[in-house]
C-alpha cells in the first residue's frame, strides 16, 4: 500500500509527523505531542486526509498504469 508522512522540523529535529498509516499527527518533542493533540482535533486533520486523496492515491494509479503498460 501507499504510505503518506509529512514530517515538520525545527532545527534539523523532526517534532511532529502526520502517517496516513496511523491516520493522525505523533508528535516527537513536548511542543510536538501539544500540536499533535490540538491538531488531531482541528482542520489540520482533514486537510491532511485531503492531500492523501489529492496527491497519493490520484498518482499512484497513473505510476500503477504506467508500470503495467513497460510490463
Amino acid at each position: 500500500g501507499t504510505e503518506f508522512i509529512d514530517s515538520y522540523v525545527f532545527n534539523k529535529a523532526e517534532y511532529i509527523r502526520f502517517n496516513s498509516t496511523v491516520g493522525r499527527y505523533v508528535g516527537y518533542t513536548e511542543l510536538g505531542l501539544k500540536n499533535a493533540e490540538a491538531w488531531n482535533k482541528g482542520p489540520q486533520l482533514g486537510q491532511e486526509q485531503g492531500e492523501l486523496e489529492r496527491l497519493c492515491k490520484h498518482n499512484a494509479e497513473i505510476y500503477y498504469r504506467a508500470i503495467l503498460d513497460k510490463t
